[in-house]
């Protein structure tokens, strides 16, 4: 099985982006995914100039950019599924302006996670939410599909959010919104909490699958946990993804570069 590998960039803490981009190729990575926040408060404020640069670092080192994860980690005053229509329309400018900023620093896919930032804020019904997130994201995928780019919604856990959950709520959003550059990821960590073999969630979603994130329940990277990642790639094998693989762990007690070092490793091992 061949896969293409990458790894998000917000481990590396304190790391300026070419020290990564530099370590991560010459482990054997092929592009490196970006939280939006390790590089500015807001990509609204990130001049074309710097954009360039950003693109450039990531292109010199002999890497891609997979593209953004952590939209709105961080942010101030921004919400999917608030009650306020101000909040809501300042969100959709911000996520249109992240598709932009993905596509000019080179990325390919966001993902849209940050939990916090999309669930029902008091005052708004499940009803309410699910109409207004397929127009604002219909929107918002027509942007990406405009700048050629992908926007993906990531189902997350019950204990994170209460809006998309599983990879059957994340394809019936897909399905609602109906637009090309609307679609959905598989997060391994993520898809433990539904209970279902990955396998078979993964067959389910595969139409619509345009990234996926490589990790364990245990916070670590991918093969240093319980999950047997063997058939996972199997089955992305089976259903022909040919999208990025992106580690994304959340903790590294030996530092960055041995999880990197190790996940990468693991993976190539669960491919063969």
């Amino acid at each position: 099985m061949s896969f293409r590998y990458a790894m998000c960039n917000e481990l590396f803490e304190g790391w300026t982006l070419e020290r990564v981009c530099t370590f991560l190729a010459q482990v054997g990575y092929e592009a490196v995914e970006l939280a939006p926040y390790t590089l500015c408060m807001r990509v609204t404020d990130v001049t074309a100039a710097e954009r360039t640069r950003i693109a450039r670092t990531i292109r010199d080192a002999g890497l891609a950019c997979a593209g953004l994860h952590w939209l709105l980690a961080r942010t101030e005053g921004l919400q999917l599924n608030d009650p306020d229509p101000d909040v809501r329309a300042a969100t959709e400018r911000y996520l249109i302006a992240l598709v932009d900023f993905c596509a000019d620093v080179g990325g390919k896919a966001l993902v849209f996670g940050s939990p916090q930032q999309r669930s029902l804020r008091p005052g708004w019904t499940r009803d309410e939410a699910w109409r207004s997130s397929v127009e604002i994201l219909r929107r918002v995928g027509a942007r990406a599909e405009q700048r050629g780019v992908v926007f993906c919604i990531e189902p997350l856990a019950a204990r994170e959010t209460d809006f998309v959950n599983t990879v059957d709520e994340a394809v019936a959003l897909v399905r609602a919104v109906a637009h090309p550059g609307l679609q959905t990821m598989a997060d391994m960590k993520a898809m433990t909490a539904d209970g279902r073999p990955l396998p078979e969630q993964i067959r389910l979603a595969a139409p619509h699958i345009r990234h996926v994130h490589a990790n364990d329940p245990n916070l670590l990277g991918p093969g240093m946990g319980d999950l047997d990642i063997r058939p996972v790639l199997a089955t992305l094998h089976e259903v022909g993804y040919a999208g990025y693989i992106s580690v994304e762990a959340f903790a590294a007690p030996d530092g960055p570069e041995d999880l990197a070092r190790q996940s990468l490793a693991n993976l190539k091992r669960a491919a063969d």
